[in-house]
């Protein structure tokens, strides 16, 4: 019975699944990057573009103000993140982590296409800075089940000894999430004229 569990455990160690299933761990390891540095790049790229969104989105006037309430909008986001990892932690349990994994890619994803298509406040006054704070919400319970998720996802599929080291990918693509977000600004930057990127783009 003893070498009968010995046999069955015998995957649990880190040279034999690296062994038996290396390609697998990493193909787990990369969709589970890939899909928190999408997640990452829709979170950030809204606080990159403060003041833009600020001059679009809260009453003129005040420009301190407006760029002021265009960061608290943007830390509602990571206010949401715990309410979110409990959530779709859950869901997670029940359902699966894959399943989770895409709903939450769907939310943040569709959030941000929203934001980019909502009225301005010159357009519909107070509800634009409204929608975009219930939009922000829902991106920060989108990352907070994504973000928990992926690590979680990945710490099922790898050897006990290496979870550290495997999961630590994902929060280095989380950083690379904001890079990503960073390069995208310029280049859309620099193929619009000033007045067409403040006012769309």
């Amino acid at each position: 019975m003893a070498e009968r569990d010995a046999r069955i455990t015998a995957p649990d160690d880190p040279d034999s699944i690296d062994r038996l299933g290396g390609a697998k761990i990493w193909t787990v390891i990369g969709a589970s990057a890939v899909g928190t540095m999408i997640e990452w790049y829709d979170f950030y790229i809204f606080g990159s573009l403060a003041l833009v969104l600020a001059s679009q989105f809260y009453p003129p006037g005040n420009q301190t103000l407006a760029v002021l309430s265009t960061l608290a909008t943007f830390a509602a986001g990571f206010a949401a993140r715990p309410f979110g990892a409990l959530f779709f932690g859950r869901i997670g349990d029940v359902v699966g982590r894959k399943y989770a994994f895409l709903v939450t890619l769907v939310i943040m994803g569709g959030a941000t296409f929203v934001i980019g298509l909502l009225p301005t406040y010159a357009q519909i006054g107070v509800l634009a800075p409204i929608f975009l704070v219930l939009l922000r919400l829902l991106q920060g319970l989108a990352l907070g089940g994504e973000y928990g998720g992926a690590a979680v996802y990945i710490a099922e599929h790898v050897p006990d000894k290496r979870r550290g080291f495997y999961t630590s990918f994902i929060q280095t693509t989380a950083t690379l999430g904001l890079f990503v977000s960073l390069i995208v600004i310029l280049i859309v930057q620099r193929s619009l004229s000033p007045a067409d990127f403040q006012a769309w783009g």
